[in-house]
């Protein structure tokens, strides 16, 4: 079973991504939910966005670190929407990580380099879900990813869902999509037993 590290998106720790956790937990995985929002929690992106703001990513990376500090090598870093940025850079920058998780988002590693991160690490796989036609994702930053990724012989998977809601996983949000969300836990979960097969 995996060791998993799950980052919540720019809306907070809300009640979709504990149930998310509980999820994975009852799969057999271990799984922590770092918060890096103070305890706030929004409803609307733009209001959840301002939060983020204010921090700014150097101060959420360095919470999202410090919350990581303590635990062993051999985790599986995973995150929502601005969740997989802390989960994509622990994952290119934490000796031991078995994988990158990314729901909803994912940077070139490119966009990693103010972090101290030049390349993607030999053997760490990925696996990337959105939706096909959401705003807020491009395609070529997943594509650039995927690149790094394939240099340095690592798996990678791109999984693409119809329509343009965002964080269609959560249940408690307008673009929610049931049958899109289940398709995602189904392939999470195979990657999940994959990439902790070793742990």
């Amino acid at each position: 079973m995996a060791e998993v590290v799950l980052f919540h998106s720019a809306l907070g720790l809300r009640p979709g991504v504990r149930a998310a956790a509980d999820r994975l937990r009852a799969a057999g995985h271990t799984v922590h939910t770092p918060d890096y929002y103070d305890g706030e929690m929004f409803e609307d992106l733009d209001r959840g966005l301002r939060k983020c703001d204010v921090l700014g990513y150097q101060e959420i990376v360095r919470r999202a670190r410090e919350a990581v500090s303590e635990l062993p090598a051999g985790l599986i870093f995973a995150g929502f929407s601005l969740g997989a940025v802390p989960a994509e850079l622990l994952a290119a920058s934490r000796p031991g990580a078995r994988g990158a998780l990314l729901m909803h988002s994912a940077v070139p590693v490119e966009g990693l380099s103010g972090f101290g991160v030049e390349a993607w690490p030999e053997g760490v796989p990925v696996q990337v879900h959105y939706a096909a036609e959401d705003p807020w994702v491009e395609a070529e930053e997943v594509e650039a990813l995927r690149d790094a990724v394939g240099l340095a012989e690592a798996a990678f998977e791109e999984h693409t869902y119809p329509g343009s809601g965002h964080l269609f996983t959560d249940p408690d949000l307008p673009e929610y999509d049931r049958a899109t969300s289940e398709a995602m836990w189904r392939r999470v979960l195979a990657f999940l037993d994959r990439a902790g097969a070793g742990s």
